[in-house]
């Protein structure tokens, strides 16, 4: 039987947040003098803002965790800002409502990309992982990464403004066989139902997605490193801040270097599914992943 659990709350969650962003909830204050970063510390509480992908940052049992909350929790903690709070919206929307005020930080797993460098500031890097599809039980088509999903010309399903679309998209896959859905339930389904061959996401969520739905007749690939135009697409990930916060970000760096030094990151996001191997390389630089090609 598939465990629906994590999905549905995502799904509230989501709508939720949606419906706060488009009845414009209150909005974070603004900075005075001292900037953001002295208007958190003086409130003692930052604004997050995720987008319930499991294992990165969703809703579970009216509580919001994940590996990026979790770790957004001890960074502003050694900052001297105990409080938290979150809001779920598409992931979409993230950005655009980071820049509309809506909260001072995304914490949502976000790949650092070029074009989203222009449009918001990122952290450090704090992870990096390879893709994946979830093909098959036997994966009959024997479908292992994009270049296979154009050659043989099967639909392939993606989560809506994530890295995975943009690189099936840069590609030159057709787009009647990119198949966008908002959230990981809608994406899942679509691979049971048969409407997509297989789907495209970091390996971490795709384990986690088998992990929480044993038995279903489906199974991951081998994680790879997209190439688009002799670039490798790194999937390294970080957290968003606006433009101009520079010393609230320049703090969260040096607090989130110091969590990964000491272990202590490892011990974090463990729970979540991620390993050594998602420790940053050195020489993966979010100065480097936001250069244009």
């Amino acid at each position: 039987m598939i465990n629906w659990t994590r999905r549905d709350l995502f799904r509230a969650g989501a709508a939720t947040g949606a419906a706060a962003l488009l009845a414009a909830c209150s909005k974070v204050p603004e900075a005075g003098e001292g900037g953001t970063l002295q208007r958190i510390k003086d409130a003692g509480t930052v604004k997050i803002g995720i987008a319930g992908e499991v294992p990165y940052g969703y809703t579970e049992n009216g509580e919001v965790t994940g590996e990026a909350p979790e770790v957004a929790r001890a960074v502003f903690r050694a900052m001297g800002i105990d409080q938290v709070e979150a809001t779920q919206v598409e992931f979409g929307q993230l950005i655009p409502a980071l820049n509309a005020s809506q909260y001072d930080m995304v914490a949502a797993g976000m790949a650092i990309l070029p074009d989203r460098c222009a449009n918001a500031q990122f952290s450090a890097v704090d992870y990096v992982t390879p893709t994946a599809l979830l093909v098959p039980a036997g994966n009959p088509q024997q479908v292992n990464n994009f270049d296979d999903v154009k050659a043989k010309g099967v639909p392939i399903a993606v989560l809506s403004g994530t890295v995975e679309e943009a690189v099936a998209r840069d590609l030159s896959i057709p787009a009647g066989d990119i198949q966008p859905y908002e959230g990981q339930p809608e994406l899942f389904q679509a691979l049971l139902d048969q409407r997509a061959y297989c789907g495209a996401l970091t390996d971490i969520s795709l384990r986690r997605l088998l992990a929480d739905n044993p038995g279903t007749p489906l199974e991951i690939t081998e994680g790879f490193v997209p190439v688009v135009g002799g670039r490798e697409q790194i999937q390294a990930g970080g957290f968003v801040f606006r433009k101009g916060d520079d010393e609230l970000v320049s703090q969260f760096n040096t607090e989130l270097t110091k969590l990964q030094d000491s272990g202590g990151w490892l011990e974090i996001v463990a729970p979540f599914g991620f390993t050594a191997d998602n420790l940053v390389p050195e020489g993966v630089t979010t100065e480097e992943l936001c250069k244009a090609p």
